[in-house]
């Protein structure tokens, strides 16, 4: 069995990834933002092995959650669940760093947490169909130009939070990352008309981070029960241009498998 780390598993989809991760008898390690919620996640799930504690929406304290992290070693997989949508709010948001927070919690947090943990044998990138209808305009991040639009920031991180994991799967041959829509659910922000259960969304991510058929084995894909299909053309470039945004906003690169090193350089 594995050690796992569930970023955002106080409630909703994270915490029934979370559980159902607990019952098959795994190590899991939550997540939550502040000591409040994290004392919250632990009664609900005393069987996890621990609870980490970081604010994503910090440079400083996600990097300060990887390094507490340091102690559980080299995890068998990482699911990067936790995530932000400010859909009707009237005005962007700025973060302590400067940036806009949506794209902070839902983007550059896991390439964060991606680019300073040891390389995990799996990663599992949250999107969501609604990456359909997301702009990647990398020049205006923070919606200093383009008018705010809560709707479109949250799809916009979706969809680069699916370039990302296509992008670190070309960077890491070794590790299988992939992004997977766990559909519209009956969460806080699915609202009670959303037709997928907490633990139906949550299996899909449990798949992806232990299962052992077929399905699950896969690396760089998009894994959805709806119609949307993302181009790889598109996709592709998009993701080397996040890499290299995110490591110049943050100061932190996301180093190559020695075997991806390679073969950027044609050996």
């Amino acid at each position: 069995m594995g050690t796992i780390l569930v970023t955002g598993s106080v409630d909703g989809i994270g915490r029934r990834t979370a559980a159902q991760l607990v019952d098959q008898g795994h190590r899991v390690v939550l997540h939550a933002r502040d000591e409040d919620r994290a004392a919250v996640a632990k009664a609900a799930l005393p069987a996890a092995a621990a609870i980490a504690v970081g604010d994503l929406s910090s440079i400083e304290e996600t990097a300060a959650l990887a390094r507490s992290l340091a102690a559980f070693g080299r995890l068998d997989a990482v699911v990067h669940n936790a995530g932000i949508a400010r859909l009707d709010a009237p005005a962007r948001e700025l973060t302590g760093d400067g940036l806009e927070s949506t794209f902070q919690v839902n983007v550059l947090a896991p390439y964060l947490l991606t680019a300073l943990l040891p390389r995990p044998g799996r990663l599992v990138f949250v999107s969501s169909a609604m990456a359909a209808d997301g702009v990647a305009d990398l020049t205006d991040l923070r919606y200093d130009v383009r008018p705010w639009n809560g709707v479109q920031a949250y799809a916009s991180s979706k969809l680069l939070d699916l370039a990302l994991a296509v992008a670190v799967a070309r960077r890491w041959p070794g590790t299988l990352s992939n992004a997977v829509d766990p559909g519209w659910v009956r969460t806080r922000m699915g609202g009670d008309a959303a037709p997928t259960s907490p633990d139906d969304a949550a299996r899909s991510q449990v798949r992806l981070a232990v299962g052992a058929g077929p399905d699950a084995l896969v690396t760089g894909r998009y894994v959805s029960a709806r119609d949307w299909r993302p181009v790889r053309s598109r996709i592709d470039p998009l993701g080397d241009e996040l890499l290299d945004r995110c490591a110049e906003i943050s100061g932190v690169h996301l180093p190559a498998e020695p075997s991806a090193e390679r073969a950027l350089l044609g050996g």
